[in-house]
């Protein structure tokens, strides 16, 4: 007898009723059996992410254009960009891929603990992403505001100005670097470094949204995983949330360069 003909009540199940949640896993009814829905899903994860990069496409074309027609101005907006902050935020990253892929693994062998423990990780991972960008390069370009442990602040005259119980420093003449018409830094050098910025926050911000968007994703395949949903026999959120995550590493792979170390 196989685990198909196994039944309670009249309800077929893929194993007895007492085993643990993914055990259990039948596989929806158009489809004609796990592997075949697995597949598929994963199939259609795979066109998804192929739309993901048409989006960011756009951007890498309008970076294109815009850098061959004023070469000069992303120079100095470039210029700008701490390329030590960026480099840590893509090791952050390399390490997340690689606690992510772990974590698939762990699923596939039953290794639970391991698996939330690399999971939970690579949520850390993606909000320390996320807070080094808001804290230590949103902020202080846009408003002038330094975070009290910023190394940088040290290169600046402190004007005594602070907010937030002291956490962040103002230093003059150095925020006000915006996009577009919110652009008001007074010591630019070129008339289109406004369209620089444009670019940078554009990018950026929608790639931080991404890494928002697959910590949740994450967050929810952890919180399901204590009520083991998830294990050697079905895994398909675990690796299609692993997917997503490794477009959002490559995605970087790719802004890094382009805009922290053009200068």
């Amino acid at each position: 007898m196989t685990t198909l003909d196994v039944r309670q009540h009249g309800q077929p199940y893929d194993a007895p009723p007492s085993g643990p949640l993914w055990s259990r896993y039948k596989h929806a009814h158009h489809y004609r059996s796990a592997e075949e829905e697995f597949d598929a899903v994963k199939l259609g994860m795979w066109l998804f992410l192929a739309t993901e990069v048409l989006l960011f496409a756009g951007l890498f074309c309008a970076y294109a254009v815009f850098r061959m027609l004023y070469p000069q101005a992303f120079y100095n907006g470039s210029h700008y960009l701490d390329w030590k902050w960026g480099g840590f935020n893509t090791v952050i990253l390399l390490i997340s891929s690689y606690t992510m892929a772990m974590s698939i693994r762990n699923c596939q062998r039953g290794e639970f603990r391991r698996m939330r423990l690399n999971l939970a990780f690579t949520i850390f991972c993606g909000a320390l992403f996320v807070l080094i960008k808001l804290v230590f390069e949103y902020t202080p370009k846009w408003s002038g505001y330094f975070f009290v442990l910023d190394p940088a602040l040290h290169h600046y005259a402190d004007s005594g100005k602070t907010a937030l119980f002291g956490l962040f420093h103002y230093v003059d003449g150095y925020g006000g670097k915006r996009p577009g018409m919110w652009f008001n830094y007074a010591f630019a050098s070129d008339p289109y470094e406004p369209l620089w910025w444009g670019v940078y926050y554009s990018a950026t911000s929608i790639h931080a949204l991404h890494v928002l968007i697959g910590m949740t994703l994450i967050g929810r395949v952890l919180l399901r995983s204590f009520k083991g949903h998830y294990g050697p026999s079905h895994y398909t959120a675990v690796e299609i949330s692993g997917l997503y995550w490794h477009l959002v590493d490559l995605i970087w792979i790719f802004l890094f360069p382009l805009l922290y170390l053009i200068h």
